[in-house]
């Protein structure tokens, strides 16, 4: 079987039973003006495509500002310093750990504030917390704290749902995380890279057989069938066989029927909260 076969058969049964895939396209650990982001911005103009950079507050450098400043492109927050907090023998965390949820909030907020007044309209208010993972606590606070959203990775929990889906190979969450109050879950399902002994880039074959496995769990019920599918990169971690899988699949999705390809302001908009 050719790499796309299994990806197409899966999409053909989609658009075979007249429903459509919301695809949006997110990228992690913006901080400063690199050739690697000039690259990944080129990228998603060139096939015509928006893209959702989550910026680093803490970490920010004057030429960020212009390397984003493209048509298509929505700034997100990534937590705010991308520093670990997690105890001792725990998985890394910023948003929660050993701190008082009041004390998370209140880094955030902070960065929130930078990347307004950097970013103006570009910037929306939702959250990445770095290694995708946050604390309920702090999840539950984000409304208050002004956020419209929170963006982590796997399928997000939904009524009727069971033991929860499953993650599957390559997932970087803990467990599906519940709805915080009043705020959209928009999460990212399929990460280029794998990250056990450093990034690396995963595989063609696997990356397309985990994509046709998660889109089959959306038509069959078994996570969320209204869920948006999220596209991870992380385009400081690239090397050239991502780029080079990066920039077939994008070309693939783009012309395929079943594929609704939408800005996350639009995915916003369309995502019921509770």
């Amino acid at each position: 079987m050719q790499t796309f076969d299994q990806l197409d058969q899966e999409l053909d049964r989609w658009t075979a039973e007249g429903r459509a895939v919301p695809l949006w396209w997110r990228d992690d650990d913006a901080a400063t003006a690199t050739p690697e982001l000039t690259r990944l911005v080129a990228m998603a103009r060139r096939h015509r495509l928006p893209l959702a950079i989550a910026a680093v507050p803490a970490r920010m450098e004057p030429g960020l500002v212009g390397a984003l400043s493209a048509p298509g492109v929505t700034v997100l927050q990534h937590g705010f310093a991308h520093v670990n907090h997690a105890g001792a023998g725990k998985r890394a965390v910023e948003c929660g750990g050993d701190r008082p949820a009041k004390a998370v909030l209140a880094e955030l907020g902070e960065g929130m504030r930078m990347l307004m007044r950097e970013f103006g309209a570009s910037f929306l208010p939702i959250l990445v917390p770095p290694w995708n993972r946050i604390d309920p606590a702090v999840a539950a606070g984000l409304q208050q704290q002004g956020y419209f959203g929170l963006s982590s990775f796997g399928p997000r929990h939904f009524e009727g749902q069971g033991d929860g889906g499953k993650g599957g190979e390559g997932s970087t969450e803990d467990a599906p995380l519940v709805l915080p109050p009043r705020c959209a879950v928009i999460n990212a399902h399929l990460d280029l890279l794998t990250w056990k002994e450093g990034p690396a880039f995963a595989g063609a074959e696997k990356l397309i057989r985990l994509f046709a496995e998660r889109l089959e769990d959306r038509r069959l019920g078994r996570t969320d069938p209204a869920e948006p599918f999220g596209i991870l990169t992380h385009h400081l971690a690239h090397d050239e066989a991502t780029w080079s899988f990066l920039e077939r699949l994008l070309g693939r999705l783009g012309s395929h029927p079943a594929i609704r390809f939408l800005p996350i302001t639009t995915l916003l908009a369309e995502t019921p909260v509770r």
